[in-house]
């Protein structure tokens, strides 16, 4: 356990120190992230002209939310991976007593510490901006926050992860990533909270895992309808499936892995 924890410590500190030698590089990062603010404004106007069930305050907190929730939650792993088995990359980090992948899963832990900052700068610019929209969750819903977000964190990282492990037959795993994101972008909830949809379309949308990536921890922070208890059990099973597909693709790739470009 002591080896355990010197080792975390060990990585998160590494890693850390590497985000921050591009702390400008964070900001456009962070600013890249901006989409769920742009968006807002849209909806605020339509809320103001049509009946949607949601008033512009409401639209206002809720994307101000995606925004956040976005900013925790972000994966790049599927780029990284790519490039360490078509490089041969891997090959250094198999030869280490510690499974690759916590590498990239401290990597993007230390990002969101030094990202972190920046992206409380814009939510404070925006409450000075729009102070009507400004409101204080309860003990009680921040904790049920904190808790979608790291279950949100990990589906996501799991989910790109396992996309990833293609990398073992293909050179271009990231094209999936591209495919996978258009549905992301539509089902998440980035575009629109899913009360907004059809009924048919948020029914078919929660059989999915995209709505737990963005949706339901934003609406759990605004305190929009949700069942957090359905909602967490639902995020459960899709890790739980995601890391057993994820650990047969990894067994199978490395019987593929030849070490390319080392």
């Amino acid at each position: 356990m002591k080896r355990f924890f010197r080792v975390f410590k060990t990585l998160l500190l590494v890693y850390y120190a590497y985000m921050v030698e591009y702390r400008a590089e964070l900001i456009l990062w962070v600013l890249s992230g901006s989409l769920p603010i742009i968006l807002m404004g849209v909806w605020i106007q339509a809320a103001q002209q049509s009946n949607f069930g949601l008033s512009p305050t409401d639209f206002a907190r809720y994307f101000l939310s995606v925004f956040l929730v976005r900013q925790l939650t972000v994966v790049w792993v599927i780029w990284e991976f790519e490039r360490e088995v078509v490089e041969g990359k891997l090959s250094l980090r198999l030869l280490q007593p510690l499974d690759p992948a916590w590498h990239h899963v401290f990597s993007h832990v230390s990002e969101r510490f030094a990202r972190i900052p920046f992206a409380i700068l814009l939510i404070v610019l925006f409450f000075l901006l729009y102070p009507t929209a400004i409101w204080v969750p309860s003990v009680g819903t921040v904790l049920l926050f904190v808790v979608s977000i790291v279950l949100a964190f990990s589906l996501n990282f799991l989910i790109q992860y396992t996309l990833a492990l293609c990398a073992f037959w293909t050179e271009r795993a990231s094209s999936l990533q591209e495919f996978w994101f258009l549905l992301y972008l539509f089902l998440s909830g980035v575009i629109a909270p899913l009360e907004v949809f059809p009924p048919v379309v948020k029914t078919l949308a929660l059989f999915t895992p995209f709505p737990y990536l963005v949706n339901f921890p934003a609406s759990l922070l605004v305190g929009l309808p949700t069942n957090p208890a359905q909602g967490f059990l639902v995020m459960a099973g899709w890790i739980v499936g995601f890391l057993a597909l994820n650990r047969w693709l990894w067994r199978q790739g490395l019987k593929q892995y030849s070490g390319m470009g080392a």
